[in-house]
């Protein structure tokens, strides 16, 4: 059984702060997030919405594409968001019941 990757960008708000990173277990890492499970950034700055992610089966690549939209400028990255989640909808709940946004990416490989 292949395994995914993900990274993903939380946001506090639409045109927030922004957080970015990568995880195997997308909905657990979310939910650790949401609740203040995690002491740091996150929790500090109160972000808390998923806002885009996109997925691999390699975590080379994965942990390549965080890297990449870490050194992005800001506005590069919510172009990203905007092309990908429009609304800057928290696609959370979405993930929960398995609905994927029009413009999810497919895992690269």
């Amino acid at each position: 059984m292949k395994r995914e990757y993900f990274v993903y960008i939380l946001a506090s708000k639409p045109y927030g702060t922004l957080y970015i990173g990568v995880t195997n277990d997308l909905l657990k890492r979310v939910y650790e997030h949401r609740n203040k499970l995690v002491k740091g950034f996150t929790s500090k700055y109160n972000i808390d919405k998923l806002v885009y992610y996109d997925s691999s089966i390699s975590i080379q690549a994965a942990i390549a594409r965080e890297k990449q939209l870490k050194r992005w400028k800001r506005q590069w990255k919510i172009n990203l968001i905007e092309q990908f989640n429009p609304e800057w909808k928290d696609l959370y709940q979405d993930l929960l019941t398995g609905y994927k946004p029009n413009g999810f990416l497919p895992s690269q490989e």
